[in-house]
C-alpha cells in the first residue's frame, strides 16, 4: 500500500483543471485525494508530508511515443532502465513502440510488455500495436485481438505504410476500435539515403539530405485518408513548416487529428550536426548523436512548431526516445544509427523555451500532460490530472534549479545526446506514480 502523501506549499499547475495557485495536495491510497489551501488538508495518520516550496507540482507527464527496445534489442534499453530513465525525466506514462523484435504485432507479444512492465517497471507502460505483420506494410495485423490485449494505438513506427489501400484499410478497423493511427510520415523513397535535412549545411557536409517534402507528402496523403474513413490519425514527431500548416488546415475541415512534436525538433536546428573544426586538418567534425529521424530542421521549422504548440495545431510533447548503443553511434554520419535518447533531458531542454520568452509554462504542462492523455483516452483511467479520485500521477520540477547534462549518469542505457555537457535550468526533484515515489533528485 502507498504511504499517504502530503505536497506542501507547491506552485501547483494542473491544466485539466485550470489550476494555477499555490497549494497543498493530499494523496491516500495512491489516489489523489484533496486539493487546497495551504494547511488545511484533512488530517491524515500515518502522513508523510514533502516541502514543495519553491516547485512546481503538476500531473506526471505522459509521453506518447518512446522506444524501450524489449524484446530483442536488450543491449539498446530495457523496459526497466527505460523506465527508471523516464521516472528520472518526470513521466509517469510512456507509450512504447512497436519496433522490437519480435515486433508487437501479436497478444502474446503485447502481453509480454504489459507483464515486464508490471514486474519491473518504473512507470506505467502502454503498448502500441503494429499496423501491419512484422512492420512489412503488406498485410495488417489482427487489430481486434491487438486492441483487446490492451493497445493504444496502432505503428508501423519507422516503417511507415507506403500503400494507401492498406493504410486506408488500417483506418476502417482502427476508427472501428476507436483507436488512433499513429504515423511515422515519411516518404523512403525520397529520403532514400538520406541522413540529415536537405540544405546548406547537408551540402557543405557532403551528406545526402532529406527533403521535407518526404515527410509533408505522407501527412497530406494521411489525412486525406483520414477524412474519407473517419478515422483517429496521430501524426507522430513532426519536423517541418510545411506539415504544421497542412495539419492545421485538417483540423479546421473538422478532420480527426492530433500531432505531436519532440524536444529535440523544439530546440536544435539541422547546425548541430556540425561539430568541431580541426585547425590543424581544416575538416568539420559531425556529431552522429545530433542524428535523428525526422531530420533536425530550420530556425524557420522551429518557429512554426512553437507557434503550433500555441494554437493548438500541434497537441503534443513527445520525446521519441531512442536510446542506441555507443557502437551504434560511433562510427561515419552515414552509417549511423538515428535517434535521440531523450527521456531526462525533456524538460530541461523544453524549460528553455520558457525561460526565453517563446512558450509560456502553463501550455508547456499542458503539451505534456492533459492534452496526450486525452489522445490516450480513459482505458487506462484518466490520466494527465490532479482530480481527486484519479491515480496519483505527479511530477515536482524545480524550474530555476541549474545543471549539467552527464550521459554517464542517465538511467537509460542509451547515453547518445546532444545534449552532453550542456548547462539547463529546470530539473525534475520528484517522481510519483500510483502514490509511490519512484524518483527523488539527490539532494546537493
Amino acid at each position: 500500500m502507498s504511504p499517504n502523501l502530503l505536497i506542501s506549499g507547491g506552485h501547483i499547475l494542473d491544466p485539466s483543471q485550470g489550476i494555477d495557485k499555490v497549494a497543498d495536495l493530499l494523496i491516500t491510497k495512491g489516489k489523489i485525494a484533496w486539493l487546497g489551501d495551504k494547511g488545511a488538508a484533512p488530517s491524515q495518520s500515518d502522513l508523510t508530508t514533502i516541502d514543495a516550496t519553491g516547485l512546481v507540482v503538476c500531473p506526471g507527464f505522459v509521453d506518447l511515443h518512446c522506444h524501450l527496445r524489449e524484446p530483442g534489442f536488450e543491449d539498446k534499453e530495457t523496459i526497466a532502465t527505460g523506465t527508471k530513465a523516464a521516472a528520472k525525466g518526470g513521466f509517469t506514462t510512456v507509450c512504447c513502440m512497436p519496433n522490437t523484435n519480435p515486433p508487437l504485432d501479436t497478444q502474446a507479444s503485447i502481453d509480454y510488455v504489459k507483464k515486464t512492465a508490471e514486474i519491473k517497471g518504473a512507470v506505467q507502460v502502454l503498448p502500441i500495436g503494429c499496423v501491419t505483420k512484422g512492420r512489412q506494410g503488406k498485410e495488417l495485423t489482427e487489430m481486434s485481438e491487438l486492441a483487446n490485449a490492451g493497445v493504444v494505438g496502432f505503428s508501423d513506427d519507422g516503417d511507415p505504410v507506403a500503400s494507401s489501400r492498406i493504410m486506408s484499410l488500417a483506418m476502417d478497423y482502427s476508427q472501428a476500435l476507436g483507436l488512433p493511427i499513429i504515423n511515422h510520415c515519411e516518404d523512403k523513397e525520397l529520403s532514400d539515403g538520406g541522413s540529415m535535412n536537405d540544405g546548406w549545411v547537408s551540402a557543405r557536409l557532403g551528406l545526402k539530405g532529406i527533403p521535407k517534402a518526404a515527410e509533408e507528402i505522407i501527412v497530406a496523403r494521411d489525412l486525406a485518408l483520414a477524412h474519407l474513413t473517419g478515422a483517429k490519425l496521430h501524426v507522430a514527431h513532426v519536423s517541418t513548416n510545411s506539415s504544421v500548416e497542412i495539419i492545421r488546415r485538417a483540423k479546421e475541415k473538422g478532420i480527426a487529428v492530433t500531432a505531436e512534436v519532440t524536444p529535440h525538433h523544439l530546440t536544435l536546428t539541422e547546425e548541430r550536426i556540425m561539430g568541431s573544426q580541426s585547425e590543424k586538418h581544416n575538416q568539420l567534425t559531425y556529431d552522429t548523436n545530433a542524428k535523428v529521424n525526422p531530420p533536425l530542421r530550420t530556425e524557420e521549422d522551429i518557429a512554426a512548431l512553437i507557434k503550433g504548440l500555441k494554437d493548438g495545431t500541434i497537441d503534443a510533447i513527445a520525446t521519441d526516445h531512442a536510446p542506441h548503443t555507443s557502437v551504434d553511434k560511433m562510427c561515419e554520419f552515414g552509417l549511423a544509427a538515428f535517434g535521440i535518447s531523450g527521456l531526462e533531458t525533456a524538460l530541461a531542454c523544453l524549460m528553455s523555451l520558457v525561460h526565453g520568452g517563446r512558450l509560456d509554462l502553463k501550455t508547456l504542462i499542458s503539451k505534456l500532460t492533459f492534452e496526450p492523455a486525452t489522445i490516450i483516452g480513459t482505458r487506462y483511467g484518466e490520466l494527465g490530472t490532479l482530480k481527486p479520485g484519479c491515480r496519483a500521477d505527479v511530477t515536482l520540477f524545480n524550474p530555476n534549479k541549474e545543471w549539467i547534462v552527464d550521459s554517464r549518469d542517465f538511467a537509460s542505457k542509451g547515453k547518445n545526446t546532444p545534449f552532453d555537457g550542456c548547462q539547463f535550468k529546470g530539473r525534475v526533484i520528484a517522481t510519483i506514480v500510483s502514490g509511490k515515489v519512484v524518483y527523488r533528485d539527490k539532494p546537493e
